[in-house]
């Protein structure tokens, strides 16, 4: 029975985290921005640049999660002010998902012959793929894993992330084909309601660690955290 509790909050805390990270940096709107950037590329040049806009933005998003703890004592962060500050992010960007109008190509950030050299780092990898929203969510995610296995698991869905974010570029063409803008919009309005539930979620696990740093209530589940003053 204690195996089976254990792996249901596995699996929960596997799909939970993968959610979170999946609907913000949303494969489908890199792909389209992928194949709005390489029209004029063979299939070679796509692979290439696919594979190292993946690169690029895994090797970010993992040194992010690994020197979040470090950053936060650096600059004197509390974990639940940055839920909170994260949340209020992510929830805008929530808005904007849902808001988007229709027939409107948002990916278009560059008129054409306006191309940076190296589009596999900007914009894809940074900030399509890897951008703020996203550094965030996995920096909070990482910082309140209870244990190295629930870690281990926010590294695995940013792994799985990133790579579909691969393979949405190389398949780019068929995607955009069979999709068309009008399927894009309605998985990216259905993407932004997950993402604010998710951001609101985010703030109100910030408000409870405030509440309960300050002293103000005591919350069951939820310590005070190590240097705070609730004199």
């Amino acid at each position: 029975m204690e195996f089976l509790e254990i792996l249901q909050t596995t699996l929960s805390y596997l799909l939970i985290t993968i959610a979170g990270i999946f609907v913000i940096v949303n494969p489908l709107t890199t792909a389209f921005a992928f194949m709005s950037l390489t029209t004029q590329m063979d299939e070679p040049q796509r692979k290439q640049i696919a594979m190292k806009s993946t690169r690029i933005s895994t090797t970010l998003f993992f040194i992010f999660a690994l020197l979040g703890g470090l950053i936060f004592q650096l600059f004197g962060i509390t974990l639940a002010a940055f839920r909170i500050a994260g949340g209020i992010i992510l929830f805008g960007i929530a808005m904007g998902m849902i808001s988007s109008r229709n027939g409107k190509d948002e990916t278009k950030t560059k008129p054409e012959g306006e191309i940076a050299d190296d589009i596999s780092v900007i914009p894809l990898a940074i900030p399509f793929i890897s951008g703020p929203g996203s550094i965030a969510t996995v920096m909070i995610l990482t910082s309140e894993a209870p244990t190295i296995y629930h870690t281990v698991i926010v590294f695995f869905a940013v792994l799985f992330t990133t790579v579909s974010c691969y393979y949405s570029m190389v398949y780019s063409k068929v995607i955009v084909k069979y999709l068309g803008d009008s399927g894009r919009q309605i998985i990216t309005k259905v993407f932004g309601l997950i993402l604010a539930v998710i951001a609101v979620q985010f703030v109100v696990n910030g408000i409870a660690n405030v509440v309960v740093d300050f002293g103000i209530v005591e919350i069951p589940g939820i310590e005070p955290a190590d240097g705070v003053d609730v004199q």
